[in-house]
């Protein structure tokens, strides 16, 4: 009998543990991580955190626990933050979009590092796949470029008919930073930088069927983590590559909401409606995510299917490359396909203003 209680014991206090770490991504949204940055963990781990209280309703209803309440109602807000992970309709997508619609990709291309391929052949690669797809604003970041002194006449070459607007930070061996591109009359363009950071925004005003509107081309602080030093530091047994990940985990977390709230308080000053795009290096379940959605709409969640993760390295778990288009527009489509040419997927979005 006292076994028995004990082991009811601990399976609820299993339940109550689980139920609390999920409450915690709940919370992620809405707490600034540069005061708690533990918090923003959390949200990270809302997707496992999650699984694991599907977990243990599924356990407890096997047992006839009464105790399945616990992860019961732990789990009823999560219905409302699954479609900002993954939609499934059942139908293939149709592109219904009108003439007059817009075509926005955004996409990190990782300085053109991808596999084995050099800088020039992953970036000639790069910039032949978007003009298949053909969009009419295209928001690059970490493009990059060995002679910083010669991108106009690179575009130019890749890019004809494009106009171009950029800033680049050197070092001693590239060029890099963001980079957008469009068809339409630009009215006005700025930039957003970040103190003591290489990751930056930038702004570009365009106008369209009349219409005025912003377009932020966003590249937040990014953990600089290697996934695979990790790996080998657990086979190694190396604890001071996990101290040195805790850092840099640390200092990504509390950099990024100021960096947010930067680019915020740019986007309430704006006259006009604006666009946001880039790779947030956050989820769905973030301080950044939410802060910037004021106003706007996910493009994939109005109009994705299937899993919406963009960081290829740990598909489909991970989404932190966005469109957030403004309330007034219709979105149309949006896809992420896997192409091969970075460790992250392009976002493109079809809209009507």
């Amino acid at each position: 009998m006292a076994k028995n209680r004990f082991f009811g014991l601990t399976n609820r206090f299993m339940m109550m543990l689980a139920a609390l770490l999920l409450a915690l991504s709940y919370l992620s949204m809405v707490i600034n991580p540069a005061r708690f940055w533990l918090m923003s963990i959390a949200g990270l781990l809302f997707v496992p955190f999650s699984a694991l209280n599907l977990f243990l309703l599924i356990w407890a209803f096997a047992r006839r626990s009464r105790a399945f309440v616990i992860p019961l109602l732990a789990l009823l807000p999560a219905v409302f933050f699954l479609g900002r992970y993954v939609h499934f309709t059942g139908e293939e997508q149709v592109e219904t979009a009108p003439e007059n619609s817009l075509k926005i990709m955004s996409w990190n291309v990782g300085r053109f590092a991808a596999g084995p391929m050099s800088m020039e052949a992953c970036a000639d690669s790069v910039f032949a796949y978007i003009a298949h797809e053909n969009p009419d604003i295209i928001c690059l970041q970490e493009f990059c470029i060995k002679d910083g002194s010669r991108i106009r006449q690179y575009l130019r070459q890749r890019m004809a008919g494009y106009s171009s607007e950029y800033y680049v930070f050197t070092d001693s061996n590239n060029s890099f930073g963001n980079l957008t591109l469009s068809r339409l009359p630009v009215r006005n363009r700025g930039v957003a930088k970040f103190d003591g950071s290489t990751n930056l925004a930038i702004f570009t005003d365009y106008q369209h069927e009349g219409k005025v509107f912003r377009v932020y081309n966003c590249h937040f602080e990014s953990y600089n983590i290697s996934f695979s030093g990790i790996v080998r530091s657990i086979i190694d047994k190396n604890n001071d590559v996990f101290a040195e990940t805790g850092v840099k985990m640390k200092r990504s977390i509390t950099r990024r909401p100021k960096q947010v709230n930067q680019v915020f308080t740019d986007i309430e000053n704006c006259p006009v409606e604006t666009f946001v795009c880039g790779d947030f290096n956050d989820n769905p379940m973030s301080y950044t995510y939410h802060r910037l959605m004021r106003d706007r709409n996910d493009t994939f969640v109005e109009a994705g299917d299937g899993f919406g993760a963009t960081y290829a390295l740990l598909w489909p778990l991970l989404r932190i490359d966005y469109v957030l288009a403004p309330d007034s527009c219709t979105v149309h489509t949006h896809r992420s396909p896997h192409v091969k040419l970075s460790d992250h997927y392009p976002v493109i979005t079809e809209i009507s203003l």
